[in-house]
């Protein structure tokens, strides 16, 4: 029993002392109950078990009637899958062994549904996704593992596949398809339930906000270690989960670390992180000055109070469903956390994997697309720093804390001092619904305020190359951009950029600007 207590210890002690000290949070007593904490982690509801499985299928030249679709007698440049029984699976993609090769033509795809057994008409995959990615001269972007990759595309429950790949010219090796299982989910609970309800008609919503208030927060220890040694940080823990070991909350290491960066902000093993009332959010930073000029020294001596700043420009922090709450998989992504300096600008991007799902969906197409991220495409972690679903729905991203600046791979050039958000969806043609803005306003309003950003005003981001601005040049973007204004790329879809201008002037106005 000895040896048993002694491994649960040192198992739980590896795990909170792999979390950056910065990040564990402060003992309970010392969080004001207004900051609305949600209970401790054995009231949350339970994430479920998530095994997940992906089918790697190589791709065959197409004979006979096929080469009607354009390839050559040896098929180099028309490639596909007969019609064929597979395991279950719900999200399709495409990939080749060099990263750098583009597939210029078509990707179109026939799923059979796994309910009725019913064939689809042909989809298409959309071709062109080099511009999501790592940017080439980081440790991610020159990874020996990656890929290159179509965007993937949600299909639903389905158990037989058909494919064709059609070349403009000759295709790049190594074709495979991608099946991808995200693994069992609950179709509806708590995380998932709309934070917002609005209208979706016009470019503004009637919007309620629900913010989630609890009970006094748990008791700290009467004497607490010092902060900073492992006592202490094990004391830290404990009094967040009410719990003497993390490895009570059936967390693993990876799992511990995931969910040990958000610690200030909800309990390990959190499905979400409450939403608070600007009042409660400006409680969170008080040392956030009232803007980048405010921090300056004023060029006339005069009496001030320290104490009396004026209140920060941020915006009330929504709602956020955790990556326990959508179930990723911890032990799938590179274990760390990559990081850059500051937050200058959020770039908003389309998932590109069609509009076919519903909201209790989104966690299955979030745990899909991961999967096919870092294991079909070889990238260390999901490449966005947010989603966002056709509900309004907000969902954390890449691991490393909602409020800190994790270095994602979304805008290829431009992943340094920004952020990226993905809509769930494809908005080439189809508008987003009023509350996909009202989602991104309310983000940004609040993770950009965290960094003094005013949405309205210009950022400027140094280039790490692409197929617009050359390597080492400073360009100037909007605070909240496009995908499209940093690559020459569709993303976001031309009806979703369409609503930038609103999703700005909404963020401004929830960070308290005129």
């Amino acid at each position: 029993m000895r040896a048993s207590l002694a491994s649960s210890i040192a198992v739980t002690c590896a795990a909170v002392l792999a979390l950056p000290v910065s990040f564990v949070a402060p003992a309970a007593a010392a969080v004001p109950s207004a900051l609305g904490l949600p209970p401790t982690s054995t009231a949350q509801p339970p994430a479920p078990e998530l095994p997940g499985a992906t089918q790697s299928l190589p791709l065959e030249p197409l004979g006979g009637a096929d080469r009607a679709l354009g390839g050559g007698a040896d098929g180099s440049a028309a490639q596909g899958l007969a019609r064929r029984d597979v395991r279950p699976f719900s999200l399709v993609g495409v990939v080749w062994d060099d990263p750098t090769a583009a597939l210029h033509g078509t990707v179109q795809v026939r799923t059979r549904s796994a309910a009725d057994g019913v064939w689809s008409e042909w989809q298409d995959v959309e071709t062109h996704n080099e511009e999501h990615g790592a940017d080439p001269d980081t440790a991610e972007g020159a990874g020996r593992a990656l890929k290159g990759s179509t965007a993937p595309l949600w299909v639903g429950a389905s158990d037989g596949v058909e494919i064709r790949v059609r070349g403009e010219e000759g295709l790049p090796a190594g074709l495979r398809l991608e099946l991808v299982d995200p693994g069992e989910s609950r179709e509806a609970t708590e995380a998932t339930a709309p934070t917002t309800t609005a209208s979706t008609n016009g470019d503004t919503a009637a919007t309620t906000t629900h913010t989630v208030t609890s009970a006094a927060a748990p008791r700290a220890a009467a004497a607490p270690p010092a902060p900073g040694t492992p006592a202490g940080l094990l004391a830290a823990s404990a009094s967040l989960t009410g719990l003497g070991s993390l490895g009570a909350l059936g967390l693993s290491a990876a799992e511990a670390a995931a969910s040990g960066v958000n610690s200030r902000l909800a309990p390990y093993g959190a499905s979400w992180i409450p939403a608070l009332s600007k009042e409660a959010t400006e409680l969170t930073i008080p040392y956030l000055p009232r803007s980048q000029e405010a921090a300056k020294a004023p060029s006339v001596q005069a009496p001030v109070r320290p104490a009396a700043a004026a209140k920060p420009y941020i915006g009330p922090r929504p709602k956020i469903i955790t990556r326990k709450g959508w179930g990723a998989d911890e032990s799938i992504r590179e274990k760390g956390f990559v990081y850059t300096k500051s937050i200058k600008a959020a770039f908003v991007h389309h998932s590109a994997t069609g509009n076919n799902y519903t909201c209790a969906q989104a966690p299955s197409v979030l745990r899909s697309i991961y999967r096919y991220h870092v294991q079909s495409s070889g990238w260390r972690d999901f490449g966005y720093n947010f989603a966002v679903d056709k509900c309004g729905n907000i969902y954390e991203g890449r691991a490393g804390g909602v409020a800190q600046p994790v270095l994602g791979a979304h805008t290829l050039g431009f992943n340094t001092n920004s952020m990226g958000i993905a809509v769930l969806g494809t908005f080439t043609k189809s508008a987003p619904p009023a509350a996909v803005v009202t989602a991104v306003a309310r983000l940004t309003a609040w993770k950009l305020g965290l960094h003094g950003v005013n949405p309205k005003a210009a950022a400027y981001l140094v280039s790490g190359g692409g197929n617009l601005y050359k390597k080492g040049s400073t360009v100037k973007f909007n605070a909240i951009a496009g995908h499209r204004d940093g690559f020459a790329t569709e993303c976001p879809g031309a009806r979703l950029y369409g609503k930038l201008g609103t999703a700005r002037t909404s963020s401004a106005k929830y960070q308290g600007r005129s």
